[in-house]
């Protein structure tokens, strides 16, 4: 029996920088060279996206480089974040700590042994008996394969929902320097969380049904993304050909899904597309040939706050819902790619 989602809810730490704020903020703290600062200036001041919510007490936080000062301030952030957004998909779902059986947690943007499931489950006060399971190092990409395990552990035990949560504190990873895939990253990711409750169908309730997944994996494409350690912090590799493989990907696997549903491309009404960026949204719409307003959801997600990594897709989702208005039996595919190189569907029905 297919599960279905019950409760979607998204957060963000408090502070929120804008653009205009950011481009100030990098000229007048750090050194940057005249190419440095035109390319900051194009992506800040003339880009698409208007502003970023950050895990940070104060701007001034991103100028701290000691590793350890940066670990604590990505679970300080994360753990809250992701608490923050559980608590609104409970109260949407109208569920209370003590109905949930399972917690699934990825982040990629942080390392913590135990990792955050113990964090949050305390913070939400689940109870002894929740089964945790922790997700890293999976990238953008990482919400739809946390949503496939979270449907795994609603299959051992249908009894009790799981809450899946997304969280990224992107801020954590800012790192300074002159290449301009750093300028980039340090430009356009910013931090959040999703969470997602999913049970069991026929319980009552609900938003989307999740009818199959699809996953792909190419590792000779490792290169083009990644995080690599550098004087013990996380420094992002986003390499040129991106949104080419991202695209590619994402539509090889997105075949196989509807193949083996043995749906038509054309069935589907809505798109819910990791929101990575404007470069990977066009190619993902000449790729997979759709409307131009079809990823108007993840644009517009983009735009309002930057690139997530793994928790954008499900607020595209969420954008959808509310804004979109999908009709029940209305068929929608989420899309996303990330680290390995890997790529993910998932087939929903809309109720």
């Amino acid at each position: 029996m297919a599960p279905v989602v019950r409760g979607l809810g998204i957060a963000n730490p408090p502070l929120y920088v804008s653009q205009s704020e950011a481009f100030e903020f990098y000229s007048s703290h750090f050194t940057l060279g005249t190419d440095e600062k035109a390319l900051y200036r194009r992506l800040l001041l003339d880009g698409p996206i208007r502003g970023r919510y950050v895990g940070m007490d104060r701007k001034e936080d991103a100028c701290d480089t000691d590793p350890d000062r940066l670990n604590a301030r990505f679970l300080k952030y994360a753990r809250r974040t992701a608490a923050a957004a559980a608590a609104k998909a409970l109260d949407e779902a109208r569920l209370c700590a003590a109905d949930i059986g399972g917690l699934v947690v990825n982040t990629c943007t942080g390392y913590l042994c135990p990792g955050l499931t113990s964090y949050v489950s305390e913070d939400l006060a689940l109870g002894h008996g929740v089964r945790t399971l922790d997700i890293a190092g999976m990238g953008c990409g990482a919400a739809l394969p946390n949503l496939e395990a979270a449907a795994g552990l609603l299959a051992l035990d249908g009894e009790k929902p799981v809450l899946s949560i997304a969280v990224e504190m992107c801020s954590a990873t800012l790192f300074m320097g002159a290449d301009p895939m750093l300028i980039v990253s340090n430009s356009i990711f910013g931090d959040g969380a999703a969470a997602a409750i999913l049970q069991r169908d026929g319980a009552g309730g609900g938003l989307v049904r999740v009818l199959d997944f699809a996953s792909g994996v190419y590792p000779s494409y490792r290169g083009q993304l990644q995080y690599r350690q550098e004087g013990g912090r996380l420094r992002n590799v986003l390499g040129l050909k991106v949104p080419h493989i991202g695209a590619r990907t994402a539509h090889e696997v997105l075949r196989r899904l509807l193949e083996r549903r043995r749906i038509t491309h054309d069935a589907v009404k809505w798109w819910a597309v990791h929101a990575g960026g404007t470069a990977v949204l066009d190619q993902i719409e000449r790729e997979l040939g759709l409307d131009p307003r079809a990823l108007r959801f993840s644009l517009d997600v983009f735009q309002t706050y930057g690139n997530m990594s793994s928790a954008s897709v499900l607020f595209v989702l969420k954008r959808i819902i509310e804004e979109g208005r999908p009709c029940g039996g209305d068929l929608g595919v989420l899309l996303s790619f990330g680290a390995g190189f890997s790529a993910f569907a998932v087939l929903v029905e809309f109720l």
